[in-house]
């Protein structure tokens, strides 16, 4: 028992210096860290990859900022809110759903109910111009004739 007190007393100082510890380039959370962030992230150059995904000078970069913060104590909420506010709401990969983004969220919805209304009344106009009526005695005389020689071509 008095090996465990000695122990405890002993390892007692360690645990203050890991409280201050900084993550590192090597820290694999740090490192799982950044790569979420940078998912969140768009690209301002390639607008359609994150800066996870892209190679371009300025995704480089913001990727390194993010490093920065994370290895400053900033978290994932800190990080996200001073790109937002250094680049705009565009930076974000998947933008909030607000009224500026109401467009984006809710436009393709819209699309495919705007392309089905469409579609309906299309052929429900269709329909309506396609009426069975009686022919005339010129088209009917016209339709024997056809009849007639196709009959004559196929006997």
């Amino acid at each position: 028992m008095k090996r465990l007190l000695a122990l405890l007393v002993c390892a007692f100082p360690l645990s203050v210096f890991a409280a201050d510890a900084t993550p590192t380039e090597l820290d694999p959370v740090a490192a799982k860290r950044a790569v979420e962030l940078s998912s969140q992230l768009r690209c301002l150059v390639c607008q359609n990859q994150t800066i996870a995904e892209s190679n371009a000078e300025l995704a480089v970069d913001l990727r390194r900022q993010v490093s920065e913060q994370i290895k400053a104590g900033k978290t994932d909420r800190e990080i996200v809110d001073y790109m937002v506010d250094r680049y705009g709401a565009f930076v974000l990969y998947k933008p909030p759903f607000n009224m500026t983004t109401l467009l984006l969220w809710l436009g393709p919805g819209l699309a495919v109910v705007l392309g089905v209304i469409f579609y309906v009344r299309t052929v429900r106009a269709r329909n309506r111009v396609i009426v069975d009526r009686p022919l005339t005695d010129a088209e009917r005389a016209e339709a024997e004739r056809l009849l007639a020689q196709v009959s004559k071509k196929q006997g």
